[in-house]
């Protein structure tokens, strides 16, 4: 069993922790990959066309010797609508060559063992330094990850305690980047709702839920319970790996995490 530092929400050393077996993970990004994309299917919405859509129209073609194309006319005359082609692809008010089923099969399965493995490798990546830092994360030259903090994080109720606390970690840097990326949309985006787009940083995870925790305010900073976990919070786009920090008790909780590789392990050891 290898051990981390805890570090207290003023940034000072408060001991050390065992890190449970899910830790010595090898690290699979071709794993970690498809369990995202097999999970991010789950919440695809399903869309379609109506089937007859620019079909419902009285049309036939006129056959050759008139020197125009053989396409379907709308029928009749003496209106701007006659005569011009309809009810096939390509013409103006003709339907869709090749649009969306809504009977097109978009969820995904993925087997248990592999969808464990995935989350086993994941979390075992967060204390690698250099895939954290390749993801663009920015830490201070002090931090050891992974990043173990005491409980008393899970008790922070003010925002701005909550930002002291996490810069006191060295990820201040880190906070300010993701604040930085905050762009604000125009056209489609914005009119349905994502008018602004919020970069991501780090992904607090707690042993309880800890609702009085003050992570909404602040930009790209997210809290999950150690139980609620999932591969699509710990590689955002399915890039590893993001900057995860972990209280004690969900250190704790992560004991009960194991792929069937980790079962093996325990029964040689």
């Amino acid at each position: 069993m290898t051990k981390a530092t805890v570090t207290g929400i003023d940034g000072k050393d408060a001991g050390s922790i065992e890190l449970p077996i899910v830790f010595e993970t090898p690290y699979r990004p071709e794993v970690i990959h498809k369990v995202y994309v097999n999970l991010a299917s789950h919440t695809y919405q399903r869309q379609g066309r109506y089937p007859a859509a620019g079909e419902n129209v009285s049309a036939e073609s006129r056959n050759t010797g008139l020197g125009i194309a053989r396409l379907a006319r709308a029928r009749g005359e003496g209106f701007p609508r006659a005569g011009q082609a309809a009810g096939v692809a390509g013409v103006r008010h003709g339907r869709v060559a090749h649009p969306p089923e809504s009977w097109k099969h978009i969820y995904k399965k993925i087997n248990h063992k592999e969808k464990q493995l995935g989350l086993c490798s994941a979390i075992a990546a967060t204390a690698r330094r250099d895939l954290v830092e390749g993801r663009g994360h920015k830490l201070a030259k002090d931090v050891k990850l992974p990043l173990v903090v005491s409980n008393d994080i899970e008790s922070v109720a003010k925002a701005k305690d909550l930002i002291n606390t996490l810069s006191a970690l060295g990820i201040a840097d880190d906070l300010a980047r993701a604040g930085a990326t905050h762009k604000v949309r125009s056209g489609t985006a914005r009119r349905r709702g994502r008018s602004a787009r919020i970069g991501t940083s780090a992904l607090v995870v707690v042993g309880n839920d800890a609702k009085a925790l003050a992570i909404k305010s602040i930009p790209g900073v997210e809290v999950k319970t150690a139980k609620e976990i999932s591969v699509l919070d710990l590689a955002p786009g399915s890039k590893p790996i993001r900057l995860t920090i972990f209280s004690q008790n969900a250190i704790e909780q992560l004991k009960e995490v194991k792929a069937p590789m980790h079962k093996v392990m325990e029964m040689i050891r």
